[in-house]
């Protein structure tokens, strides 16, 4: 990529990164919720209560039931953190970026059906812009791209259940505790991750270890993928962590002091 010259086309540069991460970062690809099991017919016996470590796993993850809860994440190129409300279809979404030309970025997106809302801070080097510390209201009509903001497209934000559907060894170490490995050029697996990464990995991709933890409510806690170095990029930790299911605030439409139309520099910012 051509470095651009200047604060302007530095903070750009970083903010359309940021958009594009949000839009499509493997933290928020929504592949989807797990399958609901079918019914069993009238009269029969109930289901064998001996399930196998990976059906086990699978029924762990969220699926819109439990009430509000917590997520958080990182993968190759950010770290997320916020708020699932499945009743309101819902999320908060916080958004660390990694500094660029000394500039690092803020954001927090806030989706409650078909309305957008987002927050934006910088900080590293004078002149940068500043917005208000309140939500500020998205008009998309004003978004030359509408992928460039987050969508709500279900509960599983971090992709728990594609990625577990394609493990190949499922085993519980101890009580909650379980480990294998994953087939991540699977093809829906390979939808959670960056494009063309799974291809990159080659063979590697076909046995990525995993490590998961379901707590004692029978929820998935967390999911970490040992993710190998392919090429020019590194290895590391893909990372999602779900808590406080039923207990974490509801989301509701921020109002009052809290809340703003989006001015027209978020516009520029969003749009590059």
């Amino acid at each position: 990529m051509t470095q651009a010259t200047g604060t302007a086309g530095t903070i750009r540069r970083t903010v359309g990164t940021a958009a594009a991460v949000l839009a499509a970062t493997t933290l928020l690809a929504g592949c989807g919720s797990k399958s609901e099991p079918a019914a069993a017919p009238p009269g029969s016996p109930s289901a064998s209560p001996s399930v196998s470590p990976k059906e086990a796993l699978l029924d762990a993850v969220p699926d819109g039931t439990e009430g509000a809860f917590r997520f958080s994440g990182k993968d190759s190129s950010s770290t997320i953190d916020g708020r699932i409300d499945p009743a309101a279809k819902a999320f908060e979404l916080n958004m660390v970026m990694p500094p660029d030309d000394g500039v690092v970025v803020k954001m927090s997106f806030l989706v409650i059906e078909d309305q957008n809302w987002v927050k934006a801070k910088f900080s590293g080097r004078p002149g940068l812009p500043k917005f208000p510390d309140k939500w500020m209201k998205l008009d998309p009509t004003k978004l030359t791209d509408a992928a460039s903001i987050p969508t709500y497209d279900g509960v599983d934000q971090g992709n728990a259940g594609p990625l577990i559907q394609a493990a190949t060894s499922v085993e519980e170490k101890s009580p909650g505790q379980y480990a294998g490995f994953i087939d991540v050029s699977d093809t829906e697996a390979a939808k959670a991750l960056e494009d063309g990464e799974a291809a990159a990995l080659g063979e590697a991709a076909k046995k990525v270890p995993f490590t998961a933890v379901v707590g004692a409510d029978k929820h998935l806690a967390s999911l970490t993928l040992k993710m190998p170095a392919a090429g020019k990029a590194k290895a590391y930790d893909y990372v999602v962590k779900y808590a406080d299911y039923g207990s974490a605030p509801k989301i509701s439409v921020p109002t009052g002091a809290a809340a703003m139309k989006a001015p027209a520099g978020a516009y520029e910012l969003l749009n590059g």
